[in-house]
């Protein structure tokens, strides 16, 4: 039978406690970091069943959204396990985390600032007031949305406009709106993924996108981490990876580390975390989105370690348990960045590392094959498969959540570090089982919505250039696919695009030849189409689903 709290904390009534909100895979690095402090670790989560939960000392079943919830257990802790520390990572729940620590008076942002952090409406407030550049935005209620409303709105802010849920993390019902005939459908579902249902609707920020992590202490901002974000597939925002350091140069760089200090002291933000989504756009940075938190997406856990021989995670740890981070104040230099409220530090990066995802069309899964060989790619130090298995649905990713799994590369510059991540990918195959009839009405070109023109992508062609392609006849049983290939593919091939799996046209084909040696005689138009539509998992499907 599982031990209470005082039966297990009985042989450990002398060391100091750690509270993590969390037990999934993003909450690792925290739940590690604590043991290696020396804290009697405890998690809670909502999941009995959470990945991380062996890594812990101590278990407790409560919902991440019942903030009481954890300020009683918190308590109780308190009470009887010397508690020094509440955190989390990776989770929409900072404010929680605030709301507890207030309480109990331990090192925190304020509970009011991380409700500025957490809320999309109060963020946008708290960054006007102050003259932090950042869209211009409307904010409504599920009940206040109505196609007059939202008509308004999307002309005052002009086409195109983004919604997203007023609470929400990993891109969960935010996506671009391009027409009117988008708008209504796309309000009301981003209404559906907020706590709260409400949402915010903004001006699109057009330029490339940019992560900055920091800690804050005693007036001090120490940007710990600054990453190239890649963001494709509109109208949705999928993060198909990111790249630290960037590549950016170090004029534009200190303009976005300014802009995000000023945003962070904006919401007043103090003691803690504190995460960017940044743009630089014509009108220069604008800021997307501040958190009270650390990265999540791998960042903060893994890549920034892996960059910077810095354990992030420990040193936001330490402040969260009222002690100096010592490596931040050790390592980190001053930067020439005046007028935030802060002081501001960086913390200097050795290496380069690189997250990717690899992503499926729709479909139901047969397998997952290849995970050995991205594992054994130069320069990779991790494969995360999401833990799906054969017979699970999957589909082409509207939010983060839906990728199919992360790679993680680490290298001495920024082209063998991404180079790595991208060939480690395009070994991975989600294999689908055949006679499918989502997979044959992605492969079609068909729609999934009426309000998402254009998405799913194709792999290679848009779908009005497939149907123009004129290719009969048929590959023999057993054939190499590379050696009939017909010249309107080969026209294609020739300009050397790659598509999501990181794949050129004739990588594809030859991939098929080495994973498809056998196969039955193939309709050649079928085939290619399919191939140029869904890539490899395409091609495959079709000679699996004969």
């Amino acid at each position: 039978m599982e031990k209470s709290f005082d039966e297990k904390n009985s042989m450990s009534a002398d060391r100091a406690c750690a509270l993590i909100l969390g037990a999934g895979l993003m909450q690792r690095p925290a739940i590690l970091a604590s043991k290696e402090l020396g804290f009697y670790t405890v998690v809670v989560d909502a999941n009995p069943a959470a990945e991380s939960i062996p890594y812990a000392d101590f278990f407790e079943q409560i919902d991440l959204k019942d903030r009481d919830g954890i300020l009683r257990f918190a308590e109780d802790l308190q009470r009887k396990g010397n508690l020094k520390a509440v955190f989390t990572a990776g989770t929409d729940f900072s404010a929680s985390v605030s709301y507890v620590c207030e309480r109990l008076s331990l090192p925190a942002h304020s509970f009011e600032a991380a409700l500025n952090a957490s809320i999309k409406p109060r963020m946008r407030e708290c960054f006007k007031k102050a003259g932090v550049p950042s869209p211009e935005f409307f904010s409504l209620s599920k009940d206040e949305i109505s196609e007059e409303k939202v008509r308004f709105i999307t002309e005052a802010l002009g086409f195109p406009c983004v919604v997203k849920p007023a609470d929400s993390m990993g891109a969960r019902g935010c996506r671009m709106i391009r027409t009117h005939e988008e708008a209504l459908s796309a309000v009301r579902v981003a209404a559906e993924h907020s706590r709260s249902q409400t949402v915010i609707i903004e001006e699109y920020m057009e330029g490339p996108e940019y992560s900055i992590d920091a800690l804050i202490i005693n007036g001090s901002f120490f940007v710990t981490g600054f990453a190239d974000r890649h963001i494709y597939y509109p109208p949705y925002f999928i993060e198909t990876g990111h790249t630290m350091p960037t590549k950016e140069s170090e004029k534009r760089k200190l303009e976005l580390i300014e802009t995000f200090a000023r945003g962070a002291a904006s919401l007043g933000l103090t003691c803690g975390a504190a995460k960017a989504d940044i743009k630089y756009t014509a009108k220069g940075p604008q800021v997307g989105e501040i958190a009270a938190r650390l990265s999540g997406g791998y960042m903060s856990g893994w890549t920034f370690p892996y960059s910077s021989d810095c354990n992030l995670t420990m040193q936001a740890l330490r402040i969260a348990a009222g002690e100096e981070p010592e490596y931040l104040l050790k390592n980190s230099f001053a930067l020439p960045v005046k007028n935030t409220g802060y002081s501001v530090f960086q913390l200097p990066g050795s290496r380069v590392s690189a997250e990717r995802a690899w992503i499926s069309i729709p479909g139901t899964i047969k397998a997952v094959e290849g995970l050995d060989n991205a594992k054994n790619v130069l320069h990779v130090e991790n494969v995360f498969p999401r833990p799906v298995k054969a017979g699970d649905a999957v589909d082409f990713p509207r939010n983060n959540v839906q990728k199919c799994g992360n790679v993680i590369s680490c290298a001495d510059d920024y082209d063998a570090a991404v180079s790595a991540a991208e060939r480690a990918c395009s070994k991975i195959l989600v294999r689908l089982e055949g006679n499918n009839p989502r997979t044959d009405a992605f492969l079609q070109g068909l729609a999934s919505a009426t309000d998402e023109q254009g998405f799913p992508p194709s792999a290679f062609c848009s779908t009005s250039e497939l149907s123009s392609l004129k290719i009969s006849g048929v590959i023999p049983q057993d054939a190499s696919v590379v050696q009939h290939m017909p010249p309107e593919v080969i026209a294609y091939a020739e300009r050397g695009e790659r598509d999501w799996n990181y794949l050129t046209i004739m990588e594809t084909a030859r991939r098929f030849d080495l994973l498809v040696p056998e196969h039955p005689a193939l309709d050649a138009r079928r085939f290619w189409l399919s191939l140029l539509r869904g890539g490899i998992q395409g091609a495959i499907y079709i000679s699996d689903s004969l």
